[in-house]
């Protein structure tokens, strides 16, 4: 039996996950223990029901995700609002040690899978479908990769790079929450965070980005409807234009995300506002309005995992699979942290980059919405995480994989 669920049908059942997620994270202490987003409980409950269904015979879910992808333009839109030049000072120096903290990881990444494969005696290549290919590059670019790999001559790398990338979606979210929450809380870093608070002379940077976030949650009366209205118009319109940005850089024959025109257009709206004056971008709203677009684009995104691809991996597979989250888990605590300042927004950043480097851009920020949302903002991780993400590794994963291809096929 196959049930076909439409758009409306399948973000109705988004709905009803996520706060099925949002009642367990409550009711289930582990999960608000660890910041386990509420989107990934909720989505991968289903999922896994789904595996259960399918394997028993009993049903088979067909879902249209065309707001899937609507959702997630939203949200990255949203985010480009939030690159105001006034904040990129307070990314700082911190964005260039991310950049090649993320480099870094990538070519680490398959070297790992590479390595691995030669010790279970296995084609070099099919290392490169558990390395960086899945892990930072996510379904898009295993999907890209795993049919390159094929034509070079290797069955079934597809397949075990589409897998592998829903593996790494979940490990990431599973395991960045609480390394955020190891970090903040046995580096005494809220304690650290509140002093600079205090002693901060409210500069324009924080007056934009969280100060008159954490005071409007504090008197929700201050948030008025024509604020969201505002919010939702320009987030609509950045959309529109950003779809005549996508298509001009997509003529320079490169490839980009779907939603970069749309953050990039964002990003020149709220600069426009903040030099000008001539008009206002509500950021409050406009944060709220990502939000939401986020936990909805996680909770159908979980949903529609196919988690019986996973069943068809063989042992080594699991093992090369075991040893890239091992490799992130490492790095994000030893290597990020510490070359990012140790201070809060890096283990913000560490948690985020834990969600990022195994399943995709996304995915980090889930993680950081999390870990913040029990503890305090760190406007600066999810000013550089995004950017990061959007703008720079996925040219620099596939030149990475290009080369290891050309080195070992």
């Amino acid at each position: 039996m196959i049930l076909q669920l439409d758009m409306v049908q399948t973000i109705s059942l988004a709905v009803i996950l996520l706060l099925l997620g949002e009642l367990l994270v409550k009711k289930i202490n582990f999960l608000s223990k660890y910041c386990i987003p509420a989107p990934v409980v909720g989505g991968l409950i289903f999922a896994i029901l789904a595996l259960i269904l399918r394997q028993t015979g009993l049903m088979n879910f067909e879902m249209d995700t065309t707001l899937q992808t609507l959702t997630m333009t939203m949200f990255f839109t949203s985010v480009g609002f939030s690159a105001s030049f006034r904040l990129l000072k307070k990314g700082g120096i911190k964005l260039f040690i991310f950049l090649g903290l993320a480099v870094t990881l990538v070519v680490l990444q398959n070297v790992v899978g590479v390595g691995l494969a030669k010790l279970f005696d296995l084609d070099p290549l099919l290392g490169l479908a558990t390395g960086s290919t899945p892990m930072t590059g996510g379904h898009g670019t295993a999907g890209a990769i795993g049919k390159l790999i094929e034509r070079a001559g290797i069955d079934g790398a597809n397949s075990i790079a589409i897998a592998a990338a829903t593996f790494g979606l979940i490990a990431g979210s599973m395991i960045g929450g609480p390394t955020g929450k190891r970090l903040i809380e046995n580096n005494n870093l809220m304690k650290d965070k509140d002093a600079k608070h205090d002693n901060s002379n409210n500069d324009t940077a924080d007056n934009i980005s969280s100060d008159k976030t954490e005071s409007l949650e504090k008197s929700p009366s201050l948030l008025i409807p024509q604020r969201f209205s505002s919010a939702t118009f320009q987030i609509l319109i950045a959309m529109g234009i950003g779809t005549i940005v996508s298509a001009l850089l997509e003529k320079t024959g490169l490839t980009f995300p779907a939603y970069i025109g749309a953050m990039l257009v964002g990003a020149l709206i709220r600069n426009i506002s903040d030099f000008t004056n001539i008009f206002e971008t509500p950021m409050t709203e406009i944060n709220i309005v990502g939000g939401i677009s986020l936990s909805l684009f996680l909770s159908m995104a979980l949903m529609t995992l196919k988690l019986w691809d996973l069943a068809e991996l063989a042992v080594p597979f699991i093992v090369m699979l075991l040893g890239q989250v091992l490799l992130m888990f490492l790095f994000a605590n030893f290597v990020t942290f510490n070359l990012l300042g140790r201070d809060y927004d890096a283990a913000v950043l560490s948690a985020g980059h834990c969600g990022f480097g195994l399943g995709a851009t996304a995915n980090g920020i889930a993680v950081m919405d999390s870990v913040t949302g029990s503890y305090a903002p760190s406007p600066t991780a999810f000013f550089i995480l995004p950017l990061i993400g959007s703008l720079f590794i996925d040219f620099i994963n596939i030149g990475v994989i290009t080369t290891f291809i050309n080195i070992f096929g």
